[in-house]
C-alpha cells in the first residue's frame, strides 16, 4: 500500500467513465481506487445533481468508504455557478456547497475543494459541465452588458466568504484549485483573491500541471504560498496545452520541486491527478501506480 499521504485523485475515475462519471457506483470507483494500492482517494460531487445524491446517500457511502480501507481526505464540490453574476444564483449554490460539506464531513475529510471562481461569464447556451475550459470556448463566453464589476466583485467575495464560514463550521479547508480562466488561477491572483475573502480557511491547491501551463513557477509558488498549500495535484505537462502526464514525461524540473518542498517543510497530501481526455495515456492503472512508487521513493529520500 502506498503513503496515507498519496491520494488517488478522482481523475483517475474520470478518465475511465467520462465527465461526469455516474454518482451511483462511487462504491465500485472506491474498490477500484484501492485495488491499486492507495490508501487515500478523492471523490467528487460534480454539480448539484451529483452533490444531492451524494448527500442524501451519505451514510451509505461513508460505509463504502470504511468497507473499502480507505481515507478520504479531501472532497471536491464542483459549483461552477457559485461565481454566477446573480445574487440568487449563487444563494442556490451555497445551499448546495452546505450539502456537499456535510458530505465532506461524513467522509472524515480534511477540506472541500473546488476550482477557483470563474469571472462572470456568459456562455452560449448552458454553462458546459468541463472539468477545464478551453481557450476557444472561454474566448465564446460574453460578459452581461449591464454588470457592474465593483457590485459583481462585492457580491463574490461575500458568497465566497459565506463558504468558507460554512466549511469551517465543519472543521474544513476551503481548497481553490487552479486552471486557465479563472479569478484565482496563480499564485498572485490567488493572494489577491485570499485577502479580500480574508479567511483562514481558504487555501490554495498547487496543481503542478495547471501553474507550469499558466506560467507560474510551481517553485517560486511554493515559497511564496508556504502558509497556504496543504495539498499539491502532482502530474507533468509539455507546458504548450493543458494536459496530466505522469512525471518525466513532461518538463517540469521535479529535483528542484521537491528540493523546494523540504525546504519549505510540506507536510500535506500529493494527489496522482495524471489522464483525462487531454493526456494520452495508453496504460491509465500503471501510471497511476508508477506515480504512486515515484512520489513515495521522493518522500522517503
Amino acid at each position: 500500500m502506498f503513503d496515507e499521504r498519496i491520494a488517488c485523485c478522482y481523475l483517475y475515475v474520470i478518465t475511465k467513465y467520462g465527465y461526469p462519471p455516474p454518482v451511483e457506483k462511487t462504491g465500485d470507483y472506491l474498490a477500484e481506487m484501492k485495488a491499486l494500492g492507495f490508501q487515500s482517494v478523492e471523490l467528487e460531487g460534480i454539480h448539484p445533481d451529483c452533490i444531492t445524491w451524494l448527500y442524501e446517500h451519505r451514510e451509505e457511502v461513508t460505509a463504502d468508504v470504511q468497507a473499502a480501507g480507505v481515507n478520504v481526505p479531501y472532497f471536491c464540490v464542483v459549483l461552477p455557478e457559485l461565481s454566477s453574476p446573480d445574487a440568487a444564483v449563487r444563494e442556490a449554490q451555497l445551499a448546495h456547497f452546505e450539502r456537499g460539506c456535510d458530505v465532506a464531513q461524513a467522509l472524515g475529510a480534511k477540506g472541500v475543494l473546488d476550482n477557483a471562481p470563474l469571472p462572470a461569464y456568459q456562455f452560449p447556451g448552458d454553462m458546459p459541465i468541463v472539468r477545464h475550459y478551453e481557450e476557444d470556448v472561454l474566448m465564446a463566453a460574453s460578459i452581461p452588458k449591464d454588470l457592474n464589476w465593483q457590485s459583481y466583485w462585492d457580491g463574490l467575495i461575500d458568497t465566497f466568504r459565506t463558504a468558507c464560514e460554512i466549511a469551517a463550521k465543519r472543521g474544513l479547508t476551503y481548497q481553490m484549485h487552479p486552471c486557465a480562466g479563472v479569478l484565482s488561477a496563480t499564485t498572485d491572483a490567488y493572494l489577491y483573491f485570499r485577502d479580500a475573502v480574508d479567511r483562514d480557511n481558504l487555501r490554495f491547491n498547487l496543481d503542478t500541471a495547471n501553474q507550469f501551463y499558466l506560467k507560474d513557477n510551481p517553485i517560486l509558488s511554493l515559497r511564496r504560498l508556504v502558509d497556504f498549500v496543504d495539498y499539491i495535484h502532482l502530474s507533468d505537462t509539455g507546458g504548450g496545452h493543458v494536459s496530466h502526464l505522469p512525471p518525466g514525461e513532461g518538463v517540469i524540473h521535479w529535483d528542484l520541486f521537491f528540493e523546494t518542498l523540504d525546504l519549505v517543510g510540506f507536510k500535506g497530501h500529493f494527489g496522482v491527478d495524471v489522464g483525462g481526455a487531454e493526456s494520452p495515456i495508453d496504460d491509465l492503472d500503471a501510471a497511476y501506480t508508477q506515480t504512486a512508487s515515484w512520489i513515495e521513493d521522493r518522500l522517503e529520500k
